[in-house]
């Protein structure tokens, strides 16, 4: 409240619009997907001509870049109130369910099939990496447990996706299986595969993340 209130109306009114033309673009995510996105479409809804709306943003990508951008920071401060009493991988398994449940679309813009032609910015990297380093940590304070696997060996050599986290091979290794088997429960939930096979796809979310961590939680 204190930064809005150091705003001009001008200031105001420019970042009202720009929530307007991004509540817009997700309605339009949720009806044709990304890569129908029309800024024109975005303008005319909106009573704007195209190149009015062009002084908020400067093309198509500039809008997916605040989005994807918006849906990362997201996930990433859920994240860190996960983590908050320390690191916790079935908090964080259970707080990524949970944002992803809140807003598909969100989670299938940055997790799903990506938009043709389109390239992230360095500073969405960045904070992909914040993601990752938060599961890492998490990982890292699990016990170690089973014999080391030719695959960890690989990851030594190949741990540039780990952004300098000092994480162990096994670490690595277990911080990989947890993000493709949990996104791999979540894409097939969210895009309706679950839909009248008769189980909870809440408990066999739990189920994976037992199976991962080596063990239902105690109590």
């Amino acid at each position: 409240m204190a930064d809005q209130d150091t705003k001009t109306p001008r200031e105001r009114y420019r970042a009202q619009v720009r929530a307007e033309i991004k509540e817009r673009a997700w309605e339009q995510i949720a009806t044709a997907g990304a890569s129908a996105l029309s800024l024109n479409a975005i303008a005319k809804q909106m009573g704007m001509s195209g190149p009015a709306l062009y002084r908020y943003f400067d093309g198509r990508d500039a809008l997916i870049t605040e989005l994807v951008r918006d849906a990362y920071r997201g996930l990433a401060d859920t994240f860190r109130a996960a983590a908050g009493a320390g690191p916790d991988v079935r908090a964080l398994s259970h707080a990524l369910r949970e944002w992803a449940l809140q807003d598909p679309q969100r989670y299938f813009l940055v997790y799903g099939t990506p938009v043709p032609g389109y390239h992230a910015p360095d500073d969405i990297t960045a904070i992909a990496s914040e993601i990752m380093s938060t599961l890492l940590d998490a990982c890292a304070a699990l016990p170690s447990d089973g014999p080391a696997v030719p695959f960890q060996a690989h990851l030594e050599e190949h741990r540039v996706w780990a952004d300098g986290h000092p994480a162990t091979p096994a670490d690595l290794h277990r911080a990989l299986a947890f993000w493709t088997r949990l996104h791999g429960v979540l894409s097939l939930e969210l895009a309706g595969h679950f839909v009248g096979m008769g189980f909870d796809p809440a408990r066999f979310f739990a189920a994976e993340v037992d199976a991962l961590v080596g063990g239902p939680q105690a109590g």
